[in-house]
């Protein structure tokens, strides 16, 4: 499955015979990218309609507060300096899935976004005054001589990784939202309204990317439900925010967002990884761990070779109504342009998934 499949026609011949047993790989692969192809498409069109604000003329910069506490300026320089590698983020993982015509057209629009993103806390730590530009200007020049380099080298990894990094980067723009609309005990001097509303837009972004990379994740979970469960595995035992061993200032910054309550070990835990499982139908950490070890091919009824004990693992019954959400969503969007009679999107059952 590391090899990601251009989409094409799937044709009548491209189908297994029937009754089917299993599907080949190259078909899965397949179906997942068109999948992804026709998320990307509805996401576009939602993304155009709902979220195209921008960075200068979209927020009041005149009257953004300029006497912030210390610890929300530093945080606010590390939001912009964690932005700053967005082309690393964007060039790198795009030469990852380059092959795969939905998640290298996502990753560029991903990026023109994230690029907002970087653009408006430039914005928010000028104009706020927590650092004049001579030294805005001199620690971006020092900041961008380093390279982020993906965590992972394979695509299913790093989207995974992607799903939790999303969800991480919103939790941490959404408290930064509840400090700026004084719901953040010790912190209410810093309420200000242009950076509540910088912030939530932000955020909302941010779901949307997390919630685009979930989808996709749970379309590999349905057709290669051992590897991506063994993926998740590996990413929560080894996750790294991005850029954290880049910063000069990384502690300073870690320190004051972890001072504020916006992000540290207790929110990854709790808002991060418990809900990232959650979403994936995984009950907990252990339930993971114990499910990957005892699962092992064994022959069933049938003969056909199935995975033990993964059922057990996650609720597969939710992972089937959360794909076929998908699909629904997907048809009904291209039913809207005549895509459904030309060439729709169909969602092809996994002969070996196993509800309970």
């Amino acid at each position: 499955m590391n090899s990601i499949y251009p989409p094409r026609e799937i044709i009548e011949a491209d189908r297994p015979p029937r009754p089917a047993g299993v599907l080949s790989r190259s078909y899965r692969d397949r179906l997942i990218e068109r999948g992804i192809w026709g998320l990307y498409r509805w996401y576009t069109a939602r993304s155009q309609e709902t979220r195209n604000w921008n960075v200068d003329l979209g927020f009041d910069w005149r009257n953004i507060k300029t006497t912030f506490s210390p610890t929300v300026k530093q945080i606010l320089q590390g939001f912009f300096a964690v932005e700053q590698y967005v082309p690393d983020y964007t060039g790198k993982a795009l030469d990852l899935v380059r092959r795969s015509h939905g998640r290298a057209h996502f990753q560029i629009r991903w990026g023109s976004e994230e690029e907002k993103h970087a653009d408006t806390w430039w914005n928010a730590v000028l104009f706020s005054k927590s650092r004049t530009p001579e030294e805005l200007s001199e620690y971006k020049d020092l900041i961008i001589k380093k390279e982020w380099e993906l965590p992972w080298e394979d695509p299913l990894h790093i989207l995974i990784y992607t799903v939790f990094q999303e969800r991480a980067t919103q939790l941490n723009y959404i408290n930064m939202a509840k400090i700026a609309a004084g719901q953040k005990a010790g912190y209410e001097d810093d309420a200000c309204p242009v950076l509540l509303k910088v912030a939530t837009a932000i955020a909302t972004d941010e779901a949307a990317h997390y919630n685009f990379f979930l989808e996709s994740a749970r379309l590999h979970m349905y057709y290669y439900p051992l590897e991506t469960l063994e993926a998740i595995r590996d990413v929560i035992q080894h996750f790294a925010m991005p850029a954290q061993k880049l910063l000069p200032d990384w502690q300073a910054f870690f320190e004051a967002a972890y001072k504020a309550a916006v992000y540290g070990p207790r929110e990854y835990a709790r808002d991060v990884v418990a809900v990232g499982l959650q979403q994936f139908g995984i009950e907990s950490r252990k339930a993971l761990e114990d499910g990957i070890k005892r699962t092992r091919l064994v022959p069933d009824e049938e003969g056909q070779m199935t995975q033990s004990a993964i059922w057990e693992t996650f609720d597969p019954n939710g992972i089937v109504r959360d794909v076929q959400r998908l699909y629904t969503k997907i048809n009904g969007f291209e039913a809207k342009f005549g895509m459904d009679l030309i060439d729709p999107t169909q969602f092809v059952p996994n002969p070996v998934w196993k509800p309970v």
